[in-house]
C-alpha cells in the first residue's frame, strides 16, 4: 500500500508548475481587466463632473461658452489633468436657453495600445430675469 502511494505521489511531480502556468496568466488578465475597468470609471466620472461645472459656468446669467469651456478644462487639470485622461477637448454651445458643454479624451490603460474614448456632456438652462 505504501508503495502505490509513493509511487502515485512520484508520477504528479511538476503538476504544480503545469498548474500555475495556466492559472497565473489567467489571474493577471483578470487583474488587469479590473484595473481598467476601474481607470475607465474613473475617467468617466471626472469627464462628467467637469462638463457639468463647465456648463454650470456657461448657463450662469453673466457666463459665456468660452467661460464654460475654460472652467471645464481648469476641472479636468485640477482632477488629475493627463494622470486622468489623455487627449481631453472640451467643446460647447450656448443658446438663449440651454447651456452645453461636452468633453472628450481617452482613459488611461494599463494594456498596451488599447486606449478608450470617453464622451461626457452636460446641458443645463441658462439663467435669466423674468418680470
Amino acid at each position: 500500500m505504501f508503495a502505490s502511494l509513493h509511487r502515485r505521489s512520484r508520477d504528479e511531480r511538476g503538476s504544480v508548475t503545469i498548474q500555475m502556468v495556466f492559472l497565473m496568466p489567467a489571474l493577471f488578465l483578470v487583474m488587469f481587466l479590473g484595473l481598467q475597468g476601474a481607470l475607465y470609471y474613473h475617467a468617466k466620472q471626472v469627464a462628467l463632473a467637469a462638463a457639468q461645472e463647465g456648463a454650470r459656468e456657461a448657463g450662469s446669467e453673466t457666463g459665456t461658452r468660452e467661460a464654460g469651456v475654460a472652467t471645464a478644462n481648469t476641472f479636468l487639470q485640477d482632477a488629475g489633468g493627463s494622470d486622468v485622461m489623455t487627449s481631453t477637448s472640451v467643446s460647447g454651445s450656448r443658446t438663449t436657453t440651454t447651456a452645453t458643454i461636452t468633453v472628450t479624451g481617452k482613459s488611461m490603460s494599463v494594456i498596451p495600445g488599447w486606449h478608450v474614448t470617453v464622451t461626457e456632456s452636460a446641458s443645463v438652462p441658462v439663467e435669466r430675469l423674468t418680470e
